[in-house]
């Protein structure tokens, strides 16, 4: 577990752009916060540092976003928000998904139909800005902090 403060924006795009460096090749991340914690803003800046270009819209009403990577692969943005139950996920086509990245907004209304996390990321606003918790949910995700707090990155090669 990791607890830091993110002072401003500016500060959640530097977190997001480690994690990005950081990321094993398959990597599934779920994002808790209330209402503007700031869990759109970090999958926004994490795609932009894995290279996404053009409109990274928040899926609010289409419940997912898929973009694909300038290595290969694809990152899916889920936000789970506007659903009722686990079942409204079938209709998505995330059983096939080879997906590289997942990052899930709201996980606890889908849980069921979710990949396990590798990692946890819990925000909070805190003053002007945000409390961030990094919390590893797997092996990968342990391995995944110490890389991160080593400064290196945890696998360097891409998701085929």
């Amino acid at each position: 577990m990791r607890e830091l403060h993110l002072a401003d924006e500016a500060a959640t795009a530097a977190l997001a752009a480690a994690l990005a460096a950081s990321q094993p090749p398959r990597a599934v991340v779920h994002l808790h916060g209330d209402l503007g914690a700031g869990k759109s803003t970090l999958a926004r800046a994490w795609l932009r540092a894995l290279g996404v270009t053009g409109a990274v819209r928040s899926p609010t009403y289409t419940l997912v976003e898929r973009y694909p990577l300038a290595g290969g692969g694809e990152a899916l943005h889920l936000d789970l928000y506007r659903i009722g139950d686990a079942g409204e996920l079938e209709f998505l086509g995330l059983d096939d998904s080879d997906a590289c990245l997942w990052l899930v907004e709201w996980p606890e209304r889908g849980l069921a139909a979710l990949p396990r996390a590798d990692l946890v990321v819990s925000l909070a606003v805190e003053g002007e800005g945000r409390r961030c918790r990094l919390d590893a949910a797997t092996d990968a995700g342990t391995s995944w902090l110490a890389a991160l707090d080593a400064g290196l990155p945890f696998f360097p090669e891409p998701c085929p």
